[in-house]
């Protein structure tokens, strides 16, 4: 009987233990059920967020390549979006390629007859002028076999100039000499003479060329100017061409149609009350002319000042401020358009 008691005690244990152990498992089935659930939540919320962070990296990509990209207005030969298809195009026609087509007639050689020409003539060497196997020797042609090519010749000269004195000869008063006079010079009393400078201007201005690249290529002929020289010799010429500057701003002022933007240049010199380097270069397009304006400030009085109170016709500005704020718009005489290339866009992201 003692046994049985054991017995009975010792499965009566065991029986609470098991519903125990019931209650946990069911417990812990709960908690798994809830960790699902908020696993499945984050999930969710990662996946939201990855799109989010995709979307984000892209708008960067896309505004730092149009804030530190190449800018260029040529159209990609994979962007069609502005292409309209020629219906009477056949179906199936490959896209021309560019430059010379197969089959067709080459393009006429261009004419440098308006050029000088120097005749040379080559002649065959001495011991050439016999018969390479009897060894008598060759009668010269009457004819010739001609030819021609282009050639180029940049040449830095000193010009002496060799002015003539002349003596009276007879008993007047005065002076008893004359000298020829000099001839005329862009800048008195300087060595580079008016071809020098007309060849620095056209490339700086013509040609896009830095003064101190033009330095060092008239060095390679031998020429060694001074950077100092050359930059004094610039500001003297300066007041020369200030008439041909306003001419073309009257012209730019007189077009119908115009165009206007401004952009950052820093310019290094030292201004009373202006903090920093940053400059504005100003450019305005008529229909015949271009006008730069470099200016430290950006406000609207550079654009204001440029346009005549009177000037009339439209204006291609992009949203910046200080084109509406003129005073030629107030009064309604400019119309301004601005530029659909900068129009706002709108993207559509993710639910």
């Amino acid at each position: 009987m003692e046994r049985d008691a054991d017995l009975g005690s010792i499965v009566a244990q065991l029986c609470e233990e098991i519903s125990q152990l019931r209650r946990e498992v069911s417990g812990l089935r709960c908690e798994v059920g809830y960790w699902k659930s908020r696993h499945a939540d984050a999930l969710k919320r990662n996946e939201k967020l990855e799109r989010e962070l995709n979307q984000a990296q892209a708008e960067i990509k896309n505004l730092k390549a149009d804030l530190f990209g190449r800018k260029s207005e040529k159209q990609t030969s994979r962007d069609r979006s502005n292409h309209l298809e020629d219906p009477q195009e056949e179906d199936g026609k490959t896209k021309k390629k560019r430059g010379q087509q197969p089959n067709r007639p080459g393009p006429k050689r261009r004419d440098y007859s308006h050029l000088p020409v120097r005749e040379e003539t080559v002649e065959l060497p001495a011991e050439q002028c016999v018969c390479d196997r009897c060894g008598k020797p060759l009668a010269e042609h009457s004819q010739t076999e001609d030819s021609e090519q282009l050639e180029i010749e940049v040449e830095v000269f000193r010009r002496r100039l060799r002015r003539k004195r002349y003596q009276k000869t007879c008993d007047c008063p005065g002076r008893r000499t004359v000298t020829a006079a000099k001839p005329p010079k862009l800048i008195p009393k300087s060595r580079c003479g008016t071809s020098l400078w007309v060849h620095l201007l056209l490339e700086k201005f013509h040609g896009q060329r830095p003064i101190q690249r033009t330095i060092e290529q008239l060095g390679l002929h031998g020429l060694k100017l001074a950077p100092g020289t050359i930059i004094g010799g610039l500001k003297r010429i300066e007041p020369l061409l200030e008439p041909i500057h306003e001419a073309i701003r009257r012209r730019n002022v007189q077009s119908t149609y115009h165009q206007a933007d401004e952009t950052r240049w820093l310019v290094f010199v030292e201004k009373e009350g202006k903090t920093g380097h940053r400059w504005w270069l100003w450019v305005f397009a008529g229909e015949d002319t271009v006008v730069y304006v470099l200016d430290p400030s950006r406000s609207r009085a550079v654009p204001e000042a440029h346009f005549p109170a009177a000037a009339g016709g439209v204006l291609m500005v992009d949203r910046y401020s200080a084109y509406k704020a003129m005073q030629q718009v107030k009064d309604g005489k400019l119309l301004l358009a601005f530029c659909w290339a900068r129009a706002p866009t709108h993207s559509v992201g993710p639910a």
